[in-house]
């Protein structure tokens, strides 16, 4: 049998607070470890295999002249803006929130890449990215003599 002892927080020191005060660190808050290597909000699914680093992204309700997309020096830039100027006179709006969009991510990619080969497709609201790593990236076998 397991017993389970309940202890009343420490006085003057809420839980939230205890929470604030962890990711107020260094790794977490601004100019932290995890700030330098990522920025904004759109979901990402990044993998790779031998040849190639893939960068999945959801982009509902966006064209491809609304996406930008930039690498530079391993890291990968994508931001998409939508905004839709298109105005109905002849109804009265109690909200209007689905006419602006604006999302980005700035991520570390894993490995250097070939910027100049770089493909990218957006289909059914879904970005994909292929990128071919360089040449330095691609692992040599060395023959022993």
């Amino acid at each position: 049998m397991t017993m389970l002892i309940r202890r009343a927080p420490r006085e003057g020191m809420p839980f939230a607070s205890v929470l604030d005060r962890f990711f107020a660190e260094p790794f977490f808050g601004e100019g932290g470890a995890m700030s330098a290597l990522e920025e904004g909000t759109l979901a990402l699914d990044v993998s790779e295999n031998e040849t190639s680093v893939k960068v999945r992204a959801s982009l509902p309700g966006f064209t491809k002249d609304d996406v930008q997309i930039d690498v530079h020096e391993g890291v990968l830039s994508i931001s998409a803006t939508h905004e839709e100027t298109e105005e109905v006179k002849d109804e009265k709006f109690y909200r209007k929130e689905r006419r602006v969009g604006s999302v980005s991510r700035r991520v570390a990619l894993p490995c250097a890449v070939d910027e100049t080969k770089a493909e990218a497709e957006l289909k059914d609201g879904v970005l994909t990215l292929s990128l071919p790593k360089s040449v330095s990236a691609t692992p040599k076998r060395v023959k022993i003599k």
